[in-house]
């Protein structure tokens, strides 16, 4: 027996696109957002023809996260977290909301472009851009672990900001 043709209303079709569409949270907070020569290059991608380089600092991090032996003062330790905030953006204790939570228009592009693909997900598979995004994403991860580990140890060495967190904001200020 057969199972019966699924079917949606327009309500469905359009959560399962805005589903589809999210970006897992991680990477809202960590890859940044597609503008429309990246969302033009999906099919590339997709194809493995124009994989994205991992940055440079983003390759130190994946290497070696914690390494120490390099950081003899607190100016090498703020060249390092301004490299770093130059590739992933501003850290969490400088980055500003406008407290509205908006679905991604380049992450919708890149879905309705990369839907042209069939069996899209076995293609990416099969070409290496599925292994290559992973890579990517996990250098964006270490990353953002590597610039943390940077404002604490500039913190226990009693560096100023930016070389360790920002300072709380007093109350009422």
């Amino acid at each position: 027996m057969m199972p019966p043709a699924m079917s949606f209303s327009k309500g469905h079709k359009l959560a399962l696109l805005m589903a589809l569409a999210a970006p897992a949270p991680v990477l809202t907070q960590v890859m940044p957002e597609p503008d429309v020569t990246e969302v033009a290059k999906t099919p590339l991608r997709d194809l493995n023809i124009d994989p994205k380089d991992i940055p440079e600092p983003l390759r130190v991090a994946v290497e070696s996260p914690y390494e120490t032996a390099r950081l003899k003062n607190c100016k090498v330790i703020i060249g390092d977290i301004a490299e770093l905030d130059r590739v992933l953006g501003a850290d969490y204790d400088i980055a500003e909301s406008d407290g509205k939570d908006r679905l991604s228009e380049g992450r919708i592009g890149e879905s309705v472009v990369g839907s042209i693909i069939p069996f899209r997900s076995i293609v990416r598979e099969v070409t290496g851009a599925a292994s290559n995004e992973r890579a990517l994403q996990a250098a964006f991860t270490a990353g953002m672990v590597r610039r943390g580990f940077l404002k604490g140890v500039g913190l226990g060495r009693g560096c100023k900001y930016p070389a360790r967190p920002r300072p709380a904001a007093k109350p009422g200020k």
